[in-house]
């Protein structure tokens, strides 16, 4: 641990995590963790890494040493001096430390926020790691943290860029941020929305944190997005029962304009996959009365048509649509013929007497 040669001081310190996993008692008892917490300031790059991942390793076990104020120092000076793996290692043992003030806490993530910029997606996100902590220990109005999140933003879109198992990882952090802070993010909704030649995985998750950022300023843009969704040729996508859920909770809002945009959406995905989300239709026919935009209405009409059959009322919802057919847009009233035609096929010989038929 005292050599001269830097590449053997950076082995023992590897090695003393090594000897901590047979024998704790022993290392504790021999001072092995003071040299560790040494060597942290040690001239060699690799020596202090070492130091650091094996301190790190060893806490996980049991607690060896407690970071304090002192080895956040060295941990911050060594921090712009280490390789890339180094600085990760180093910000992941920061994540542990908390500090004494709100003085003290500003000054950590000034020193560690350039690294938000490091081109190394890893070092990225350990970076946002430590911030999200340190955010969490600072008043809830402070200024300082509302200029902090918007560095947040940008390095996390950026990882979006890179290849499909990088933004798979960044998506997965993503969701776990959005979920804590969504008001980070919810200028960005626009990067989270599907490519056609996006990876399966990468789909599912872009989705994900678009329904979590999904807001009433832009809830029409998700829905529309949506109604995009549902003519995809990945199935697996299409079908993902999250989509059709959040529909459904957004219907659920009772919101005029969003559960009319809903109503459009949720038609395109019957059309697509038909017999296969039938469950949610008892929902749709209570917001009847609320459809006043032609294309939803039209779209609740195909619906009542195409699953008359389970629809235990469908005459009389219908009906409600046939009284005023004259004033209908041109849209909607041949919706309602086709629907009424679907109907008449549907049911027993006494509907072909019904009202709506002969009215029309």
């Amino acid at each position: 641990m005292k050599d001269e040669d830097p590449y053997v001081r950076k082995t023992a310190a590897v090695r003393v995590a090594i000897l901590h996993d047979m024998n704790p008692t022993f290392v504790k008892d021999q001072g092995f963790v003071e040299l560790l917490n040494d060597i942290l300031s040690d001239a060699n790059p690799m020596v202090v890494v070492n130091a650091v991942a094996a301190l790190t390793e060893m806490n996980e076990q049991q607690t060896v040493i407690e970071v304090n104020s002192q080895m956040v120092n060295k941990l911050l000076t060594a921090l712009n001096e280490r390789t890339e793996w180094g600085q990760v290692f180093i910000l992941d043992a920061l994540a542990g430390y908390t500090p004494r003030d709100e003085r003290e806490t500003q000054n950590i993530c000034e020193r560690i926020s350039p690294r938000l910029a490091h081109a190394n997606a890893a070092v990225v996100l350990s970076t946002v790691k430590v911030l999200m902590k340190l955010i969490d220990m600072m008043p809830a109005d402070s200024d300082f943290i509302t200029q902090l999140t918007k560095k947040l933003a940008p390095p996390m879109v950026t990882l979006l860029s890179a290849e499909p198992e990088i933004q798979y990882v960044a998506l997965r952090n993503i969701n776990l941020i959005v979920q804590k802070r969504p008001d980070i993010l919810k200028q960005e909704m626009k990067v989270f929305f599907v490519k056609y030649n996006d990876p399966i995985y990468v789909k599912m998750g872009k989705l994900d944190i678009m329904i979590r950022l999904a807001q009433q300023n832009n809830i029409s843009q998700v829905l529309s997005e949506l109604k995009e969704y549902a003519t995809e040729v990945d199935i697996d996508f299409v079908r993902n029962e999250r989509c059709v859920q959040t529909l459904l909770e957004l219907i659920q809002t009772k919101v005029n304009y969003v559960v009319q945009e809903a109503v459009v959406v949720i038609k395109d995905i019957f059309r697509k996959y038909p017999n296969r989300y039938e469950s949610i239709i008892s929902a749709l026919c209570e917001n009847l009365d609320t459809l006043d935009e032609p294309e939803a209405r039209a779209s609740m009409i195909w619906i009542i048509g195409e699953y008359a059959e389970r629809i235990d009322n469908a005459d009389e919802l219908l009906e409600s649509f046939v009284e005023g057919f004259h004033d209908e847009n041109t849209q909607v009233q041949l919706q309602l013929l086709t629907a009424v035609v679907k109907l008449v096929f549907s049911m027993s010989n006494q509907v072909c007497h019904m009202h709506p038929m002969t009215q029309i």
